[in-house]
């Protein structure tokens, strides 16, 4: 499909895999804030399609792209077109994956699918997708039917497979529970997450890390020293050194105000964190509450994003001219927020 292995060697990357099996008052007052209400949207195509979770931009920076409720991942190609298909999993049919309401994805995902996080490695133009089901999957650049890469490591499979990145690849999953099954995670301080290195030459998967709380979410630091990983029930982002005199070592890196989804890179150093809700948050629909906070290179919260309680994000991914992509599992359509 136009990238063989051997170009992808000597790129030279590897794939790291996550597998799942309060932040102090004067840091937050210290913290600017911005208002996300009034944002553009990308409405997904009519029909039962939701979840657009995370969204990615190819090298050229087409895009976004993500995942969808029906198994797929779309193509945005602007206002005229809109979405169109991009890739798919093994066994995909658009006639038995399509969601309604006698048959809502909750029952078609485990054959068809769910395309949590993605990720574009620029060099080969290839996509990485770790799909909730069916587990690590790759793509060539023409996109198409995708191949699943890894979908058990020392004989477990992986249940939950959930974010994405890349010089280092990470997907979430549990060792215990599905994807229809999280909030079970949460309720049970599940720690049979794993965090582990794929690498696409020789195929070989290490664990890096496990034991871990419910892992969401992972992103390389911009030096490529380290992880930051998404710990969900408990609030936190850790860090795992992949390099220097630390490397193997995870420790605690940020107390978060919320429930921390997806972790991507901003473009100061730091990193914008998704927050499904916050902690304690009263069940109201009404208000506003924290949709992200940027969280600096030390740990430190250093920017807050609000908006309505009716969005719960689950990632942000910054772009240049104050843009910022904001992915949702529960919304029909991928917000575009203006700030500078």
């Amino acid at each position: 499909m136009g990238c063989s292995m051997s170009r992808l060697a000597k790129a030279a990357i590897s794939v790291l895999i996550l597998a799942l099996l309060f932040m102090p008052a004067a840091m937050a007052a210290a913290a600017a804030s911005f208002d996300a209400t009034r944002s553009q949207r990308l409405p997904l195509p009519r029909g039962y399609l939701r979840g657009p979770e995370s969204v990615a931009f190819d090298g050229e920076g087409h895009g976004p792209y993500s995942g969808v409720s029906d198994g797929r991942v779309l193509k945005w190609n602007g206002d005229k077109i809109g979405w169109t298909t991009y890739a798919y999993g093994p066994d995909y049919s658009s006639e038995a994956c399509t969601a309604s309401r006698l048959r809502p994805e909750t029952v078609t995902e485990s054959r068809c699918g769910r395309p949590l996080g993605l990720q574009f490695h620029h060099k080969s133009g290839s996509l990485y997708i770790t799909d909730a089901y069916k587990g690590l999957m790759r793509v060539w650049h023409a996109g198409g039917e995708a191949t699943v890469l890894v979908n058990q490591v020392d004989g477990a499979p992986l249940r939950f497979t959930n974010g994405v990145d890349v010089d280092q690849i990470t997907p979430a999953n549990s060792m215990n529970y599905q994807r229809s099954q999280h909030e079970m995670v949460t309720r049970t301080g599940d720690s049979t997450g794993r965090l582990m290195k794929y690498d696409p030459r020789t195929n070989d998967v290490t664990t890096l890390q496990s034991g871990i709380t419910y892992p969401n979410g992972v992103s390389i630091s911009h030096d490529r020293t380290h992880l930051v990983v998404a710990s969900t029930g408990p609030c936190k982002l850790l860090r795992h050194w992949i390099k220097g005199p630390e490397a193997g070592k995870t420790e605690p890196f940020a107390d978060l105000s919320g429930y921390p989804d997806n972790v991507r890179q901003d473009r100061r150093g730091g990193y914008w964190v998704a927050l499904h809700r916050e902690k304690n948050e009263l069940p109201f629909e009404f208000g506003s509450h924290l949709l992200a906070v940027r969280v600096g290179p030390n740990g430190k919260v250093v920017e807050e994003m609000r908006g309505p309680k009716s969005v719960r994000p689950t990632e942000i991914m910054e772009r240049g001219n104050g843009k910022y992509y904001m992915g949702s599992v529960e919304l029909p359509y991928v917000g575009v927020v203006t700030h500078k």
